[in-house]
């Protein structure tokens, strides 16, 4: 008798043998607690777990119906856009799809007591599907416990929550069908390395929690076979965090420095970070950090992992001090860690941040073309827009690409300082027209200090 066969019959043994005793027990009470009891089940508990981590995303969109790009003169039509989140930082830090806020002119976030917030982006990858947007919340929110995807099983159960066609915190359960799938889903989007699934997963359920029978984040659901049934895919959890703490990273390490650098491999406990690296005089090795530390906590946050101590570095200033419990040589030691302004930090007198209040980054050509469906050669993506500045009051949100100033394209840093220096005041000159890519719809607005214009569909 295989293993298997031998688990199989124990099972039925007790199976019958506890079926026999929850009869004896229900012929003489029927209505006992311990009845009720049965109904919580590993999968109730996990819902119960997941649910307040689990927001619900609405949005519009402007679409063309024969054309992707919307041109200026034509009439394009409001598509309502839903989708799933789940709350990663107690903050109000989100994870979804990037093809959830793509395009979407107003994120709005539904918490699970049915608060509502209108969200805004942080960071995104449209390479991966991935996006980060963020609501505040005087409140705290609850973060869902995360797990792992390198030890899945196929058959093991697995349960997906999400706004599955606008009806909020659907539940559906099903169990991992395969693991490593490949699939191309448009002539852009191309998903590697992804869980096969034959929970349901339906439209609105994008950007939602994949959970383990414990209730731990596996997966975020991304996609759903067209015309067949029981076949969805979602990004494995810990691809989910390799690229999510890099976008975090990309965002905190343009104005503060540690000096900290991490082996990422497990450390044989799953708990901390080992210090693979400190550099020289720099805040880690002036708080007397080492190599071969193991990072445990910072602050009130417990690290397990990148993503934890990525997220612990969030909203941080230069100056602003670290409490770290990190383990050595078998003994827990706290130091205090006092973050320095990054070496690169965006200058206070760079002139589209200053003048504008955003900071653009250049868009390799290679993927800018494979991103966009557009007419435009290229374009530098908006990374961040100081709040009450001009790109703020236009409406420009991080994740937009801006591809023209005034007459001329907006490929690199160079075309937009020669905009500026030619029309340096923008005030005694005029407004200067721009256009911005939002997802493949072209919007445009005007820089101009008094201006009250709206940023507009194109």
């Amino acid at each position: 008798m295989s293993e298997c066969t031998a688990g199989l019959s124990r099972f039925v043994r007790w199976s019958v043998s506890f079926s026999l005793l929850v009869l004896a027990v229900t012929t003489v009470a029927p209505t006992t607690a311990a009845g009720s009891s049965l109904r919580v089940t590993p999968i109730v508990k996990a819902v119960r777990c997941a649910r307040p981590s689990v927001v619900n995303i609405r949005g519009e969109k402007t679409v063309n119906a024969q054309s992707v790009v919307v041109a200026e003169g034509q009439a394009g039509h409001q598509v309502n856009g839903m989708g799933t989140g789940v709350v990663i930082d107690r903050r109000g830090y989100i994870v979804t799809n990037f093809h959830v806020i793509d395009g979407v002119h107003e994120i709005q976030v539904t918490l699970a007591d049915g608060r509502q917030y209108i969200a805004r982006r942080i960071a995104r990858d449209p390479q991966t599907d991935l996006a980060v947007i963020k609501i505040d919340s005087s409140d705290r929110l609850p973060v869902l416990p995360i797990g792992r995807s390198s030890d899945l099983m196929t058959g093991e159960t697995v349960i997906a929550v999400g706004n599955a066609y606008g009806y909020e915190h659907t539940v559906t359960q099903g169990i991992i069908s395969a693991l490593h799938r490949a699939v191309q889903v448009s002539d852009a989007q191309f998903y590697s390395d992804l869980i096969q699934t034959d929970a349901s997963i339906n439209p609105g359920n994008s950007g939602g929690p994949l959970l383990n029978i414990d209730g731990e984040l596996i997966g975020i659901n991304v996609a759903v076979r067209a015309g067949a049934q029981g076949i969805g895919f979602a990004i494995p959890i810990d691809k989910v965090l390799d690229v999510i703490s890099g976008l975090l990273n990309a965002q905190t390490g343009k104005s503060v420095q540690h000096g900290l650098a991490f082996d990422n491999r497990a450390t044989g406990d799953d708990r901390g970070l080992v210090v693979a690296s400190v550099d020289k005089n720099s805040p880690a090795a002036e708080a007397g950090i080492e190599p071969g530390d193991v990072l445990t906590r910072v602050d009130d946050l417990d690290v397990a992992g990148p993503i934890d101590f990525e997220r612990s570095l969030l909203e941080r200033s230069p100056g602003d001090r670290l409490h770290m419990a990190l383990h050595r040589d078998n003994k827990e030691i706290d130091v205090r860690l006092r973050l320095a302004a990054a070496p690169d930090a965006r200058p206070v007198g760079s002139p589209t941040w200053r003048l504008l209040g955003v900071e653009l980054e250049p868009i390799p050509a290679d993927d800018f073309r494979r991103q966009h469906k557009t007419q435009y050669r290229g374009g530098l993506a908006v990374v961040s827009v100081r709040p009450g500045s001009l790109a703020a009051k236009q409406g420009i949100h991080a994740g937009d690409v801006l591809v023209g100033m005034h007459k001329y394209e907006t490929v690199s840093l160079k075309d937009v300082a020669y905009v500026l220096q030619k029309r340096p005041d923008l005030t005694s000159r005029g407004p200067v027209k721009f256009y911005i890519l939002r997802g493949d719809n072209t919007l445009y607005g005007y820089f101009a200090l008094a201006s009250k214009n709206k940023i507009t569909q194109r």
